[in-house]
């Protein structure tokens, strides 16, 4: 396979940038324009040599880390060359490369590579992405998770078990003729059938949570007008997010932000006030209002605390009741099991940020194995159906050769996830994704 390059730090300049060498040849080519105390080819594996990047004139002082394969992250011969960070350093360096006999890498290349290479599963190699792009703790703990083969160690052990009764199942039909002859015992696999579909059904309840996790866990501010809503959502931000007035229906349409509390990702919505009008645009925004408070996750209901608020909520996600403007009571409100008092003008809202961060835990709490990924959910709900009409074949008692074509369609459902069966359309688009350098 053809040895590439790339420059694997971010663009921009720095005080050191990294240039990724793979390949077979990764080691001779960077010889050819590497001057050190002695040749790479003759460095030990998983070693730092100090040396200079020199051809007819010298580029820069380096320090090259030789890794031998099959010891590598791509499992392949690779150099890792630390340079300094002037741009010009780095894009001649490159040059120098491409020139000595490397090509330059495509997106996520270097990690397709250690996909190609066996180094790790297709659900490891996307998390790779995942870890890159994490924005918050609890992403980075997502998707460090499933680098190190949460999922795929899950959905591992039940194909493998799985694979075992379908193999018996096939054996059968090779002795279609001697109908009295049974490989697989109905009982075991109607058990196994069982199980797998229990665990699968909560890896698909799962993916509420991690993808929540990923994108934000979204949380709606509902209530009637002038409750202090923005306001809210303003000191939650630190910042004069959305337009705060006396006037009625000034929100007129859901504003949203994210915000990072606690190592956890929230996406907060501000809604438009929830009452009785004639306006039809004001109208608008209270339908976006209710449907953004039916998709959230967690709903906080602001009331103000110096009125009787007659505004109704019927959602079915997790509701924070929050009584707002506390500082304007004669007696200071407290908090309860049942409600939190806060004051959003006067920032006095950490009993709310400590509830939502509760909340968030608990839920991720629920489920040691997560899913995150659109793709991997969509593999899970077909196998998930397919193991379904395994069960409902040996009700009826259908043939093994029937209940072979189900069980198969389980089988690929799950290797798709994992990368055991897959294509290169579909490598192609997962690795386009990917930064260049990864």
């Amino acid at each position: 396979m053809q040895t590439i390059c790339a420059i694997s730090t971010p663009y921009g300049v720095g005080g050191i940038a990294v240039i990724r060498v793979s390949g077979d040849d990764a080691i001779a080519i960077v010889d050819r324009i590497f001057v050190g105390r002695k040749p790479l080819r003759d460095a030990q594996a998983n070693t730092v040599c100090y040396g200079r990047i020199q051809t007819a004139e010298i580029l820069d002082e380096v320090l090259c880390s030789v890794f031998r394969a099959p010891h590598s992250f791509t499992g392949e011969d690779t150099v890792e060359i630390a340079c300094h960070g002037s741009i010009y350093i780095q894009q001649e360096l490159v040059r120098w490369l491409i020139d000595a006999g490397c090509r330059a890498a495509e997106p996520g290349e270097f990690t397709r590579r250690a996909f190609l290479n066996g180094k790790m599963d297709l659900t490891q190699a996307e998390s790779v992405a995942d870890l890159i792009a994490a924005q918050s703790k609890a992403e980075k703990d997502l998707a460090l998770s499933q680098l190190r083969g949460s999922v795929s160690n899950e959905l591992a052990s039940l194909r493998e078990r799985l694979l075992h009764f379908t193999s018996l199942v096939e054996l059968e039909l090779d002795f279609a003729d001697h109908e009295e002859l049974e490989f697989a015992d109905r009982g075991e696999l109607t058990a196994l059938a069982d199980e797998i579909e229990k665990k699968l059904a909560a890896l698909i309840a799962s993916f509420r949570t991690g993808n929540a996790i990923r994108n934000g866990i979204p949380v709606a501010i509902v209530g009637a007008p002038n409750v202090g809503k923005s306001t809210l959502l303003n000191a939650l931000l630190g910042e004069q997010r959305a337009i705060v007035s006396d006037i009625q229906g000034t929100t007129r349409d859901t504003i949203e932000d994210t915000l990072i509390i606690d190592g956890i990702l929230f996406r907060l919505i501000d809604t438009a006030g929830l009452r009785e009008t004639d306006d039809t645009i004001e109208n608008m925004g209270i339908e976006r209002s209710l449907r953004a408070a039916q998709n959230a996750q967690i709903i906080v209901h602001v009331s103000d605390g110096t009125a009787v608020s007659g505004d109704r909520l019927a959602v079915s996600g997790t509701v924070i009741q929050v009584l707002n403007k506390a500082d304007l009571l004669e007696h200071r409100a407290k908090n309860t099991e049942h409600r939190l008092c806060i004051s959003a003008k006067n920032n006095d809202i950490e009993p709310l940020k400590q509830e939502l961060v509760r909340i968030a835990k608990a839920s991720m709490s629920t489920s040691a194995v997560m899913l995150s990924n659109a793709r991997h959910y969509e593999a899970v709900v077909r196998a998930h159906a397919a193991i379904e009409r395994v069960q409902e074949g040996l009700v009826a008692g259908l043939s093994g050769e029937l209940l072979s074509l189900d069980l198969q369609d389980c089988l690929n459902a799950l290797g798709e996830v994992t990368g055991q069966i897959t294509n290169q359309e579909v490598l192609a688009n997962i690795f386009s994704k990917f930064c260049i350098g990864k």
